[in-house]
């Protein structure tokens, strides 16, 4: 029987060798979790006496042997009936009486039982007829004058779609994800078959006449001195590939001092579209650590923060690289997150804030630095640990920059919320159709966007929108912008 045969290979080769197995064994983990795992990155603590668990019991268990134990229990509580909602005051309600019925003559009436039901009516699509009649005036020259009133301006001029239903249409699509073949079914539902032509001529005309509102959005941006920006694939179908979908990004800057988001969409994730929008700010930029952002302009006007949710995402990919570290690093990211909680049920102001921040987070940031420099020649660079030290590290002065004053913020969780509904949407509606229809998305986006972001109703706000924009003022259009203050 022959013995196992012996392989002898240099010390760098077998190191590169177990670096690239363990490359590829955390590249297959993060491909599983993409698939099939979690998206939370969510983290509870190790509780340091779970591995004694068993022991724990075992010793319990032994105690209960050795002692009589008595107790008088108290007699259990009857469960209450759980408590309902009350039915909002602001709802429309439809009185339904019922009399008992054989009800004897002369019973008098000492008061009545109120039970609400909520109820919904199936959506209903109707009809409006605008009928102006026509006059003779004659006059004392013995002419005559034909009189009619005059047509009210209507979103799509000679078009048959009222501002309610084009409002639906888009409210459906960009807030509530449903692609346009899925509200043909709908429609279809309530009598009317809308071609797709019909529909997609609609979305044109629409975005056409929001056009102009968000070209004021884009020239007030950076009339702001604090940005987060941040960028997302959007698969869009092009002529040149055929069968296949271009990957175009949709560029977002979000103003957390206004409200505001824009969704810029561009053809590629170079820096031309950030530095053509960003061309005229000055202030405070908080991204990702995408190279991008660097050098987009003089530095003189622009300042780096960077986005600790980022940081902290690195080291929560690498517990299956490094639990024991990623566990330590998720421990202190966990700390300076509590101060940012504190101070946002505090409902502190900036100042206070900042205060806050000098005296909890600072300290705390300079753990995590000392941490990260202890243990950065202690794990393989390019294992996964490894890469969340560097990354961390390299962003270093942007990650700490947060502190600096109290009205920014630890990260750009805010603007990837505002990025939720284009991701979701891609899984409803898969790509846009052309380059043009990408930045016609972008103008829906933006608008419905700052919606949400000021607790406005988009139905309501984008039905007012395109009745009064056909007659608005050129000069006023920013006063139809969402959450707009006099």
């Amino acid at each position: 029987m022959s013995s196992p045969e012996t392989i002898t290979i240099p010390r760098a080769e077998y190191d590169k060798m177990k670096w690239q197995i363990s490359h590829l064994a955390h590249q297959l983990e993060q491909l599983r979790r993409m698939i099939h795992g979690a998206k939370s990155e969510r983290f509870v603590p190790t509780d340091p006496d779970q591995g004694k668990l068993f022991e724990l019991e075992a010793q319990a268990a032994e105690e209960r042997r050795k002692q009589q134990i008595t107790y008088t229990r108290e007699e259990p509580k009857q469960k209450k009936q759980p408590l309902r909602t009350e039915l909002p005051s602001h709802l429309n309600r439809v009185i339904e009486v019922i009399e008992p019925q054989d009800l004897p003559q002369g019973a008098k009436k000492i008061g009545e039982l109120v039970t609400e039901i909520l109820e919904l009516r199936e959506a209903e699509l109707f009809v409006r007829c605008i009928v102006r009649p026509k006059y003779v005036v004659e006059s004392t020259d013995e002419q005559t004058t034909i009189v009619v009133a005059e047509l009210p301006s209507l979103p799509i001029p000679k078009g048959n779609a009222g501002a309610s239903l084009l409002a639906s249409l888009m409210v459906s699509k960009y807030v509530d994800h449903l692609p346009f073949y899925r509200q043909r079914q709908m429609f279809k539902r309530l009598g009317i078959d809308l071609p797709e032509s019909t529909i997609g001529g609609w979305f044109n005309a629409v975005c056409q006449l929001l056009a102009p509102l968000y070209d004021v959005m884009r020239k007030l941006l950076p009339e702001t001195d604090y940005l987060q920006v941040d960028e997302s694939p959007m698969p869009v179908q092009t002529q040149d590939k055929p069968g296949a979908t271009h990957k175009g990004y949709q560029w977002v800057y979000f103003d957390p001092a206004r409200g505001r988001v824009l969704f810029d969409y561009n053809k590629s994730r170079g820096r031309e579209g950030p530095r053509q929008m960003l061309k005229d700010f000055k202030g405070f930029l908080q991204t990702d650590g995408y190279s991008a952002y660097n050098n987009l302009k003089d530095p003189g006007d622009v300042t780096l923060l960077a986005c600790m949710a980022h940081a902290r995402r690195k080291f929560d990919q690498a517990k299956d690289n490094d639990r024991a570290r990623a566990e330590q690093a998720l421990n202190m990211f966990g700390e300076l997150y509590k101060i940012e909680r504190q101070a946002s049920e505090q409902g502190l102001d900036g100042e206070a804030r900042y205060t806050l921040r000098q005296q909890e987070a600072v300290p705390r940031l300079a753990e995590i630095k000392a941490w990260l420099e202890k243990n950065k020649d202690q794990v393989v660079p390019k294992s996964a640990m490894g890469q969340a030290i560097h990354y961390t590290l390299s962003l270093w002065p942007r990650l700490v920059r947060y502190t600096d004053q109290g009205r920014f913020e630890i990260d750009n969780n805010l603007i990837e919320n505002t990025i939720r509904p284009l991701a979701l949407g891609r899984k409803n509606y898969l790509f846009a159709g052309s380059h043009q229809a990408a930045q016609q998305a972008a103008i829906v986006y933006s608008l419905l966007g700052t919606c949400k972001l000021n607790n406005i109703n988009p139905q309501a706000w984008l039905n007012d929108t395109l009745t009064k924009l056909p007659d608005w003022p050129a000069n006023r259009l920013h006063e139809l912008l969402p959450g707009y203050q006099q």
